[in-house]
Parts: C-alpha cells; sequence; structure tokens
C-alpha cells in the first residue's frame, strides 16, 4: 500500500459514484486546529484529478469552498464532503473543524466515516502532541475510530519525523508502542542554508521501494547500499507490530524463524489491525510542489485508504427501534436491505435552501422518493422531535460550489439531499412504511450563555424564524426562552461558536440582534418571621373599594416555594374573597418585594381581616393581600437567593491545583476529587451559577484547551450580603 504505480485517478469533473459498498471509503481527517487538514484534503483531490494544479474545480471554486465565514474566519468550522476515486475505489473524504467550538461537527464526522485520518502538525514538534491533539485522539478512541497518522508541515525547521513519531508512540500508544509504527520514512534531500535538510520522498519499508518527488513527479527507484541497513531495522520493526495483531496465531514463530512473509498476508493483516483500531501507521504528507501534480505522500495516503482502510461493511450499524422505542434486529450495510440513513450534517443554501448530508447505512436512497423522518430527542435544546413522512428531493456530491447529481446513494455511501425541509440533523430516514430510528451519537453539551434582543422591530418579526434555522443546522447549540428572566439564550460550545452563531443570523437569515448581559433567576425570602396588615379603601363615588386583610409570613425550608394557609375565623373574610387575597399574594410573591425577583419558600397565613358588604370586591382582596405581603416584608431581613450549579470539571492532573483555586475564587466549594485512570482529576465543586458564565472559556485557557466540565443545578442558596445589597441597587436604579 502506497507502493502501487498503476493508480487509477478519477477524472475531474465527475462524480465519483460506487455500486457496492465494498466500493466505498468514508474517511475522515481529524486534528487540533492548524494541523493541516483542509490543505491535505485538497492535495488528495488534486493527485486524484478532482481538480487541477491551481486547486479549482471547472466551475471555477474550490473544494474547500463551502461557507462564506469560513474564510472570515481563517479556520474551518464545520464538516465538509469531498469526493473522490481512486483505484476505482470511491472516497468520501470528510474534513472536520480542529478548534474545540466545533466539536460537534466533529462528531459528526466521526458518525459518518468509517475510520480516520489523524493529522498532527510537525511544525509543533513532539511537545504539541498533548493538550488538544490529544483531545481530539480521545474523540476518535470514544467511538472506535481505526486511525493512521498523518504528519503534515514537515518544511518546518522544527520538524522532526522520529521524534514526532516517538511522541505519537507514547501519547496514543497506551501500553503497547509498537501499536504506532511508520509505513514509510522520509528521504531527505540536501541540507538549506538554516541546516534544515527538506524532505524529498518516502521509503516504503514493505515494500523496500524508494518514492522521490524531488523532480516534481512521483519516481520509484531501489534503495542505495547506504539506505538499506535502516531500511531493515525498521522495516523489521514495523512486520513485527503487525505480526503482533494477526490472527494467525503461527505467523510470529514463522517470521521469527526466518521465514519472509509475503506482502499480501502482511497488507491484510495491516488492514485486519487497522479496522480493530490496535494499530495505526504513521505517513507523511505535503502539497504538491510548483508544477508538480501529485503531494508528497498523497499516492501513498490514497493507496492506504484504497487498500488498508475498512469498507462500511466491517463497520457495525448502529442500533434501531421504531419511532416508539421497539428494538429492531440489527441491520448490515445491504443496499438490498431495509432503509436505514442518518442526517449527520444541515446546511443552508441560498439558492437551494436546506441541504442534507446524509449516510446511508441500510437500504439504498433514491431522489424523488417519500421517506419517514423520525426524530432525535433534543427538544430540550430547541430542536423539536419528527415523525412525519418527506419527499427526498434531487441527491448530489458536492464539487466546490457546485452539486453533481447521483441517481441513487447505496448503503455504505454519503450524499447530499435537498429539500427535506424538516429533517434536522441527527434525525433518521427511513421508509415510509417501516419506519426506524437510530441511536443517537452522543452531543457535547454548550455550556456559553449568549443573550440576545432583536436590534429592531423589523429583526424581532424575523427572530424567531432564525433563530430556528440556525438551531436545526446546529445540534450543539441550545435555544432557551426563560421564563424567569424572560430573555432569549442561545447556549454555545465558545466565544467563537457564539460569533459565528451571530453573523449567520446576520448575514444569511438577515437579523441583526443585540449582545445583552446574561442573567440569573434569582428569588428572594424572608429571613425571619413577620406580620403585615394590608389596607386597601377607596372612595371616589359610586362603589368604592374596602378591603382589609392581616396576615403572618414565615420562611420554609429551600424548595417549598409558596404555601397559602387559611385561618380567618368568624367570617372576618368572606370565603368568597379568601381566593381573591391568596391570589394578590402569589402575585405580588411573582413580582417580588425586593429587587424584583420572584419570592419562594415562605408560609403565608391569612389570620384576619374586614369586609364592605358593598365595597368589597375580587379586585380589592388581590390588591389587599399584595400590600399585606409588602408591608411584611418592610420590617424584615430578605434573602437574595442565587442558583448553585454542581459542577464536575475532568482536568489533567498538571492543572488540578490551578483548577480548585479559581473555584474557591469564584465563591464555589470543592466537595470532591476522584481519580481518573487516564492522567486526569475529577473535581467536583458547588459554585454559585453568577460565578461560571464563562466558565466554559475560562477553563479553556486554565488547562491550555483540555479541561472539560459538566453542570447540573443543585438549589437555590442565600446570596451574600453585600452582593445583595450591590444587587438591589442596581434593580432600583434600572427601576
Amino acid at each position: 500500500m502506497g507502493d502501487k504505480t498503476g493508480a487509477h485517478p478519477g477524472a475531474a469533473g465527475r462524480a465519483a459514484t460506487a455500486d457496492h459498498p465494498r466500493s466505498v471509503r468514508n474517511v475522515v481527517l481529524v486534528g487540533h486546529s492548524g494541523s493541516g487538514k483542509t490543505t491535505l484534503v485538497e492535495a488528495l483531490a488534486l493527485t486524484a484529478g478532482v481538480v487541477n494544479r491551481a486547486g479549482r474545480v471547472e466551475d471555477g471554486g474550490t473544494v474547500s469552498d463551502y461557507d462564506e465565514i469560513e474564510h472570515r474566519q481563517q479556520r474551518s468550522i464545520q464538516l465538509s464532503l469531498v469526493p473522490v476515486e481512486w483505484n476505482g475505489i470511491k472516497i468520501n473524504l470528510l474534513d472536520t473543524p480542529g478548534y474545540a467550538d466545533f466539536v460537534g461537527e466533529l462528531r459528526a464526522g466521526l458518525r459518518a466515516a468509517d475510520a480516520a485520518l489523524f493529522v498532527v502538525s510537525a511544525a509543533e514538534g513532539a511537545e504539541g502532541i498533548t493538550g488538544p491533539t490529544r483531545m481530539v485522539w480521545d474523540e476518535c478512541a470514544a467511538v472506535g475510530m481505526p486511525r493512521a497518522i498523518v504528519f503534515t508541515h514537515l518544511e518546518a525547521a522544527r520538524s522532526d519525523f522520529d521524534a514526532m513519531t516517538r511522541g505519537c508512540a507514547e501519547a496514543f500508544g497506551g501500553d503497547d508502542p509498537d501499536a504506532v509504527l511508520p509505513l514509510y520514512l522520509p528521504q531527505y534531500g540536501e541540507p538549506g542554508a538554516d541546516g534544515h535538510a527538506p524532505v524529498t520522498g518516502l521509503i516504503g519499508l514493505l515494500s523496500r521501494r524508494i518514492f522521490d518527488y524531488a523532480s516534481g513527479t512521483r519516481e520509484e527507484n531501489d534503495p542505495s547500499t547506504e539506505q538499506a541497513p535502516g531500511i531493515e531495522e525498521s522495516r523489521n520493526r514495523l512486520i513485527e507490530g503487525i505480526i503482533a495483531e494477526s490472527e494467525d496465531e503461527t505467523l510470529m514463530d514463522r517470521y521469527l524463524g526466518g521465514e519472509d512473509i509475503d506482502y499480501k498476508t502482511l497488507v491484510d493483516d495491516l488492514e485486519r489491525a487497522v479496522a480493530r483500531g490496535t494499530f495505526h501507521p504513521v505517513l507523511a504528507a505535503a502539497p504538491a510542489a510548483d508544477g508538480a501534480r501529485q503531494g508528497l505522500g498523497t499516492v501513498e495516503l490514497l493507496d492506504l485508504v484504497t487498500g488498508g482502510f475498512p469498507t462500511p461493511l466491517e463497520r457495525e450499524t448502529p442500533a434501531v427501534t421504531t419511532p416508539e422505542g421497539t428494538p429492531r434486529p440489527a441491520l448490515t450495510c445491504d443496499p438490498q436491505g431495509p432503509l436505514a440513513a442518518e442526517v449527520v450534517k444541515t446546511a443552508s443554501d441560498p439558492y437551494v435552501g436546506r441541504i442534507s448530508l446524509v449516510r446511508v447505512f441500510s437500504g439504498t436512497l433514491r431522489p424523488d422518493e417519500t421517506v419517514h423522518v423520525s426524530g432525535h430527542g433534543l427538544a430540550d435544546r430547541g430542536h423539536e422531535d419528527h415523525d412525519v413522512d418527506e419527499r427526498v428531493g434531487a441527491l448530489s456530491a458536492p464539487f466546490g460550489k457546485q452539486q453533481r447529481i447521483l441517481s441513487e446513494c447505496i448503503a455504505g455511501d454519503l450524499a447530499c439531499v435537498a429539500k427535506l425541509s424538516r429533517a434536522e440533523t441527527g434525525d433518521t430516514l427511513s421508509a415510509k412504511d417501516d419506519p426506524l430510528l437510530m441511536e443517537a451519537w452522543s452531543m457535547p453539551d454548550p455550556l456559553l450563555p449568549l443573550a440576545i434582543e432583536a436590534h429592531s422591530k423589523p429583526d424581532e418579526d424575523k427572530l424567531s424564524h432564525g433563530l430556528a434555522r440556525l438551531v436545526a443546522e446546529d445540534p450543539t447549540m441550545c435555544l432557551e426562552q426563560n421564563q424567569d428572566t424572560h430573555q432569549v439564550v442561545l447556549w454555545c460550545l465558545g466565544e467563537t461558536h457564539a460569533s459565528v452563531a451571530l453573523e449567520r443570523l446576520r448575514n444569511r437569515y438577515g437579523v441583526q440582534v443585540d449582545v445583552v448581559p446574561h442573567r440569573v433567576a434569582l428569588r428572594e425570602t424572608f429571613g425571619a418571621s413577620a406580620a403585615g396588615r394590608g389596607r386597601h379603601v377607596k372612595q371616589s363615588g359610586g362603589h368604592g373599594q374596602f378591603a382589609i386583610c392581616e396576615i403572618e409570613v414565615e420562611p420554609l425550608p429551600g424548595g417549598s416555594g409558596v404555601e397559602f394557609v387559611d385561618k380567618v375565623v368568624g367570617g372576618a373574610v368572606p370565603r368568597q374573597f379568601i381566593p381573591s387575597v391568596e391570589k394578590g399574594v402569589r402575585a405580588q410573591a411573582a413580582r417580588g418585594i425586593a429587587a424584583g425577583n420572584p419570592l419562594v419558600d415562605v408560609r403565608v397565613t391569612l389570620l384576619d381581616g374586614k369586609a364592605h358588604s358593598v365595597d368589597s370586591s375580587d379586585a380589592a382582596f388581590q390588591t389587599a393581600g399584595a400590600l399585606a405581603l409588602r408591608e411584611a416584608a418592610a420590617d424584615v431581613p430578605i434573602h437574595v437567593l442565587e442558583p448553585v450549579v454542581e459542577v464536575r470539571v475532568l482536568v489533567g492532573d498538571a492543572f488540578v491545583g490551578t483548577v480548585m483555586s479559581d473555584l474557591s475564587g469564584r465563591r464555589g466549594r470543592v466537595v470532591g476529587t476522584e481519580q481518573s485512570p487516564d492522567g486526569r482529576t475529577l473535581v467536583r465543586a458547588d459554585v454559585p451559577e453568577l460565578e461560571i458564565g464563562r466558565y466554559a472559556v475560562d477553563l479553556r485557557a486554565l488547562s491550555h484547551g483540555t479541561g472539560r466540565f459538566s453542570r447540573t443545578y443543585a438549589r437555590h442558596e442565600p446570596m451574600p450580603a453585600q452582593l445583595a445589597t450591590k444587587l438591589r441597587q442596581e434593580a432600583e436604579k434600572e427601576g
């Protein structure tokens, strides 16, 4: 693999098609932001003949022309698909963002793919393999994704192939450093003025062949006498690493006994080890030099993908049920089986409308047929559940800014589907007479709140529609209409995620919004028992208003709400007006009595009162009840209650002290720590919600991008007196 010379690239301008799952490879490119994933996709597309030397397709665009915001941000912010063809195999290349704010796009790519190219920048040096790079590796490991490692930026002065390989073996090999070994060694040219020797070719260890790119054309040669000893040493270690994963238990003994294991056996065992995720071959790649048709290592990568990566037939299909939850037998990747496809990405095109990127796991999807759309269970994030029939529009494959029409999409393949107006990311498409629901993949929790308001009346009219379309595209975003603070809140994964959301609202949906301070749901309660008298007596001609009531208020334990007790005797307050008093008390409690926050955890007892046979009314006693509650609050301390959340922070051991100190500075109480087996620690703490509004951003800085946290509402607790006083003063100024 990587040693074939008869590569047959797909012709530019022709949409790659597949007639059987075995002729499909779904490959996701993953890696930290800046590692060179998109550049590598373009280099592979050039080698496969999808684009010309300038990186342009026939319509004048490039394979990465997908979102105008990406060009302004100078980074990938969403999953994109580039299909190519190599050696008669259709390869769906899925380019993912590497920035932590877009981990949802990464997980979508992992769902759609069967193997991954894990891209690591050699410019960062071996020490750059930790932190965010390790987090992306863990994302792949969590779903059992087979991976090969690709080094980029080998032209950097500090790049060191051997050191990078050792670093990856230490970081990713676990207990077996031989699980990460190179398939090729770099061949170096003459050192330049800076002393750095450029990589001019690759040395195939399995084939013992040299692939020289120095002339701009890939040339195959025999190794020199000086190269042979180094090749044999690395080759023997590679073969031992492959054989150690072989299902043939006699193979190692035969090899150690001097038998020359044939090339096909080694390649077959390599493919099985990669598919199981127990072996991760290392390769190197670089864009094509000026005038060259093929970038260094791109042929070898394409050959590895077609000859050494698993087919869709080797992937276990996600579990399925009926929409009602009844388990169904496991599906296989069979084009003749029942239809089961999943929307892994939703995007909007200004001319075509909504476009859904779909992975077909079973059956065959055809244009103009009616399918059943089953919902995804993300209603708590503003994504409604679906259980409807929809007509499929055209099927296509992306090609720059154009979409190339497909006649069908078989099991194991990917396609873009137009005009699915109801389907959202994570939804299942199945036959309308046999509806199915696929097991959902894990979505990260958005933990950064962004409170917004419409900028003007025209924007207000368009806001709800724009927000609905925004969250339909991005299941990692949560839309909250907060009933306590009356704010519209977009929960995002980070600042960049939030800025992209605002830009899409403004430029794509024509909605201008203003960002306002996010408010948390505060409460108030009595600090001691108190009595109050509400007197509402007015006479202005005709029927007057007369109502007097006397109440007693006492605090209750947290979570008790507002209790109302009637202890009136002797008919001092007529029975028909007692509900009126309660209604007035509860209305005043909802409005608050100190800083405009709802009153909770009190018992209000109606003790006595007076009524007038003519002037008393429902409205009068409602007013009296409210006045009585306000009077009772005037002579006792009123506690402002703030929400406290249980925070669980998973962070590397080196950052535990920093994180705990930071939590304490946020008025948090650390309640425990738990050691994880992977060199990380789980810190549990109770923290006021007021103090962690930006914790999603701050934790990333504290832990060098490696920390994660979750939060769960625990309870409301009294706020410190000085802080409560400050909030009251601010409320009075605003009022």
